[in-house]
């Protein structure tokens, strides 16, 4: 009765005299609430419908974004990953630039994003189909790519070689400090696959946890708009539009460039990517800090020897002489007569 009995069966109620508790037996009264039970189950119903269809659409974006961080987490798939990102992102770059902007234009954003010239012509860009300047532009970004990793190779194997053949023993993993310029990041290596690969497991390292870091910001970011979508969206029914089929659209479009900002920041730190290394005896302030240090050991030593005679016994220290201090009224030591005051202390 509270729930779904109307004003009327109220009234009814009211009129018959009947006293809170009392039960209640009629056809009427029980075919009236059922009628009212079911529209709102019927109406709890459709909101529910409707929530799951909105539902639906979070959980396919859910469904590629766990198993590309999946990939990147346990690293069966992260090298076809990584070669993905760097077919997608390249043509998107080029299909948004190809007949809209000059070549000019079309090189400044490659080296803005990916750090390296599109190694092709201006003649090539005008003349050749979008998907050729893409199969190029590629083919160039997977070379630069190459050639970081052989370098990041090169100078970290002496250090992994050293640290296996002395420290295997005692350390499984090795933190790695690498950098695009901008920010550093420690990657952790398994130090006996580091060495059975001769370094190249660094780089399967690195690319894990980069994409893994771009993955997690991003998807958190997306996952706020879609919450503001899923709200503003539901002004679309005062345009007698279906607030549903907006919402897919858009979620849509943002998703895409969610992907897109994810390829570009780790294509963009991978192209950078480079083991920071420090010239001790080259810099200015280690060798002020060091020179610093030889000094101040150099005096410790002399008063060290200021203290020994040759013969090895201490030194004997001379014995300090503390001269009776004047007092301004009494007699000036000079034997005048007069008080210090008057006489040699009157320029105190």
């Amino acid at each position: 009765m509270r729930l779904f009995g109307s004003e009327r069966i109220a009234n009814i109620v009211d009129r018959m005299g009947m006293k809170e508790g009392e039960v209640l037996q009629h056809s009427m009264l029980s075919k009236s609430i059922e009628r009212a039970q079911r529209k709102v189950e019927e109406n709890n119903f459709g909101i529910r419908k409707r929530l799951l269809e909105y539902d639906d659409v979070m959980n396919s974006q859910r469904e590629v974004i766990y198993t590309r961080r999946r990939n990147a987490l346990y690293g069966e798939r992260i090298d076809v990953d990584i070669r993905n990102m760097m077919t997608d992102y390249t043509e998107s770059l080029v299909n948004s630039s190809h007949g809209n902007l000059s070549f000019d234009e079309f090189s400044y954003e490659t080296i803005r994003h990916l750090s390296m010239e599109p190694g092709i012509s201006g003649e090539v860009y005008e003349k050749e189909s979008a998907a050729e300047v893409a199969a190029k532009l590629l083919e160039n970004v997977q070379n630069s790519h190459k050639r970081r990793v052989d370098t990041m190779v090169s100078q970290a194997w002496p250090i992994v070689k050293q640290v296996y053949e002395t420290q295997s023993a005692t350390y499984d993993n090795i933190a790695i400090p690498v950098g695009d310029g901008s920010k550093i990041m420690q990657t952790v290596v398994n130090l006996k696959k580091a060495y059975d690969t001769k370094g190249l497991e660094i780089a399967r390292s690195l690319n894990k946890s980069i994409t893994l870091m771009m993955i997690d910001e991003y998807w958190k970011e997306h996952l706020r708009d879609m919450d503001d979508l899923k709200q503003s969206v539901q002004n679309a029914t005062y345009e007698q539009k279906d607030p549903l089929l907006i919402y897919k659209f858009e979620s849509f479009k943002l998703f895409q460039e969610m992907l897109d900002k994810v390829n570009k920041d780790v294509l963009s730190f991978l192209l950078k990517a480079h083991i920071p290394l420090r010239d001790v005896q080259n810099d200015p302030s280690r060798l002020r800090q060091e020179q610093r240090r030889k000094t101040d050991l150099s005096n410790m030593q002399t008063s060290r020897s200021d203290l020994v005679t040759s013969s090895g016994e201490p030194k004997s220290q001379a014995p300090v002489h503390v001269e009776k201090r004047v007092g301004r009224n009494d007699p000036c030591p000079c034997g005048s007569g007069k008080k210090f005051k008057n006489c040699h202390g009157a320029a105190e």
